[in-house]
């Protein structure tokens, strides 16, 4: 093990690579509830879908871990999965419908593309292409991001309506400029201070030096929890699941290929592309620079690239077993941060989400508040590399700071990078035809500038 790891090469050791992979479960654990409550809307079984949602997430990070050495776990991506299922019910009112079997063919489509561009070694270039301080920006940008899933998953972030107009679930509206959106959650609420307390717990760990501090801060946040009075730890999971998985309601190559070329699904198509595409990219820089590989940019750079062609079988992989885009998580930064460094975090990460095909109802004991804590800790620590963004030269700050602001308040990756590409695109035009000083633009920026673009055009913001 010490050998195929390369664990002494990169300094760490069988213990703290397994607890690392249980810490990153732990905090990732919560989408085999979520996934199937999701895309359960679209018309899809429930059941098949948690079946998908731990195959899917425990075979490809097991590849990712034995394949690749990379410290990244692979599950059903958020917010691709909603978009999954309200275009398969949006579809409904119009007169191209869109089945569950035509959206999965379409999941894998997206993911047969991904392929080609990873083969192709298009999707590396954009290692090479984006500036460094981007790519710092998105590590910072990430942080910030899950600091968001924390918080709004624990009950600290509550979210305001406007009291003036009814809307559709769903749906999108613009704010006053007397309304605030953003709010303090009920401390009172148990699950509130809860998660203050975890976090409490997490930290003192941590500034103790005591090594493996996040997952032993879920844990006890977990006991607390459990304690009669408090309450926030729910035993049903144990009595409502199966222990034995039935992998005969699983929705195995349930695709319909017939109208691929209806404008819905050439859409969807498109936007499953354009998302993975920076998402995955966004969570495999962010997490790398978080690891500390790109200190030699050569290793770090084919790291990645061999992480993104196990990224890309995995979603057409993940359609196949019948859930939606399957994308590296960006909680996998729990682990790194807990001293995973190599295959071996992954690994025993995948291990547990097989393991939990059979041990479904403790897997789903640990509740929010004690993961949420541990995500807004590792909020703190992707913060660290804001120190190596140079601010004061505005035509790298500007696009880093949009790429860094974007994502936790528009609730997306994409949007971040998105935004961080244009504008670094356009000022650095502007500054090298003063003559002030060179910025390099590379070629490829330009053609993500011109897709960027025709997505928030053609496509929307969506997804």
């Amino acid at each position: 093990m010490e050998r195929f790891f390369k664990l002494k090469e990169f300094g760490s050791n069988v213990r703290t690579e397994i607890m690392a992979g249980i810490t990153t479960f732990m905090t990732m654990a919560y989408i085999l509830a979520v996934n199937p409550l999701v895309l359960g809307g679209s018309g899809l079984d429930t059941y098949g879908i948690f079946l998908a949602t731990a195959l899917g997430a425990g075979i490809f990070t097991l590849a990712m871990g034995l394949f690749v050495n990379f410290p990244v776990a692979l599950a059903p991506g958020m917010g691709l999965n909603a978009y999954f299922a309200t275009t398969v019910v949006a579809s409904k009112a119009t007169d191209h419908a869109i089945s569950p079997s035509m959206a999965l063919a379409a999941v894998f489509i997206s993911g047969i593309i991904f392929i080609i561009l990873t083969v192709t070694k298009i999707r590396q270039m954009l290692i090479v292409a984006i500036p460094d301080s981007i790519k710092f920006a998105i590590t910072v940008g990430i942080g910030l991001f899950i600091t968001i899933i924390g918080l709004k998953g624990s009950g600290l972030l509550t979210i305001s309506l406007s009291p003036f107009a009814d809307y559709a679930a769903g749906s999108y509206s613009n704010l006053n400029s007397n309304e605030t959106i953003f709010h303090l959650g009920d401390i009172t609420e148990p699950s509130v201070w809860l998660t203050v307390l975890g976090l409490l717990i997490i930290s003192a760990l941590m500034v103790l030096r005591v090594r493996g501090a996040i997952l032993y801060g879920i844990l006890l946040t977990t006991l607390i929890g459990a304690i009669p009075g408090v309450d926030v730890v729910s035993f049903d999971s144990m009595k409502s699941a199966d222990w034995v998985p039935n992998f005969s309601k699983l929705n195995f190559w349930d695709f319909n290929f017939g109208d691929l070329l209806t404008t819905g699904l050439l859409s969807a198509i498109a936007t499953f592309t354009f998302v993975e595409l920076f998402d995955t990219f966004g969570t495999m820089v962010g997490t790398a620079n978080r690891a500390g590989f790109f200190k030699d940019k050569e290793k770090g750079r084919k790291l990645v690239g061999k992480a993104m062609l196990v990224d890309a079988v995995a979603v057409s992989g993940g359609a196949m077993l019948g859930t939606s885009t399957m994308t590296a998580f960006v909680e996998s930064s729990a682990g790194i941060a807990e001293g995973g460094r190599t295959g071996l975090t992954s690994s025993t990460t995948g291990v547990l989400f097989l393991l939990s095909l059979f041990l479904a109802p403790i897997a789903l004991l640990v509740p929010s508040p004690a993961t949420s804590a541990a995500l807004i800790i590792v909020g703190v620590l992707m913060m660290q590399s804001v120190k190596e963004i140079d601010f004061e030269d505005l035509v790298v700050g500007i696009p880093a700071f949009l790429t860094i602001a974007m994502m936790p308040f528009t609730y997306n990756i994409a949007n971040g990078i998105s935004f961080g590409i244009i504008s670094y695109v356009v000022l650095a035009v502007i500054a090298n035809l003063a003559g002030k000083k060179k910025y390099q633009v590379h070629w490829l920026m330009w053609v993500l500038f011109v897709l960027v673009i025709a997505r928030y055009v053609f496509i929307g913001a969506e997804g």
